[in-house]
């Protein structure tokens, strides 16, 4: 029965104690400094919360969660994860206001946190893009007769500028309109999409619909990129 003990004894300490010396509490665990093309991965393949803490608010990497300027993070935890094992990639420009929220994020309780190394200065040269964020928009349910209104970011993640040649969609159903056709590198603008299912005068669009809205640019590595609007359509 000794010899039972003894094992059940060292396994109670690596469990329990830990937990004396933090009060009960999770250790705070310190966050993963990560390369511009870890980044790169990390985001592409949607395994990160992406969180922006730059202030003054700068021009955004495409698909960026939210933003929370760096020293507000407390006073801001309603737009991150509520669960604390999601993973953060957090960024700024060059890595110093990522540093400290950071830090802070890992004191809340979070659990995985990635800061971005050289901010997003050095996340550019590797990683040029035209992009439309988000990728698709639910817009739930929407009443026959009525027009839904949403929004789209198209960012020019590029070092040139950049024109909107044609915006255009899948559907006479559908509309869409850029605020601004010309885009300075790294920069962004508005795509305003605007959907009238009952513009037919039919029942063609009724029921669970998907409608594409494309944009064509005179950039020759990305000219054209797309996102989608899904809704159900209703009648009262």
């Amino acid at each position: 029965m000794k010899w039972l003990f003894f094992p059940a004894l060292i396994i109670l300490t690596l469990v329990f104690l830990p937990r004396l010396i933090t009060g009960g509490k999770r250790a705070v665990v310190e966050p993963i400094l990560v390369t511009p093309q870890e980044a790169k991965s990390l985001i592409r393949e949607k395994k990160v919360f992406l969180l922006d803490v730059h202030t003054p608010e700068q021009v955004h990497i495409p698909g960026t969660d939210a933003f929370v300027p760096y020293d507000q993070i407390e006073t801001n935890q309603a737009k991150l994860p509520p669960d604390k094992n999601t993973p953060i990639l957090v960024y700024c420009r060059s890595g110093s206001m990522s540093k400290i929220a950071g830090e802070k994020l890992a004191k809340l309780g979070y659990q995985m946190v990635y800061d971005l190394g050289g901010g997003i200065n050095a996340y550019r040269e590797v990683a040029a893009g035209v992009e439309m964020s988000p990728p698709a928009q639910d817009l739930g349910q929407v009443v026959y007769g009525e027009v839904a209104k949403t929004a789209f970011t198209l960012t020019n993640f590029t070092p040139a500028p950049l024109t909107i040649t044609r915006v255009s969609t899948s559907c006479g159903c559908t509309k869409a309109a850029a605020k601004n056709m010309k885009l300075d590198p790294y920069a962004s603008t508005e795509i305003d999409v605007t959907f009238d299912p009952a513009v037919h005068q039919d029942d063609t669009d009724l029921g669970e619909l998907t409608r594409t809205i494309y944009i064509e640019t005179d950039n020759l590595n990305f000219p054209k990129v797309t996102a989608e609007i899904k809704a159900i359509v209703i009648k009262k």
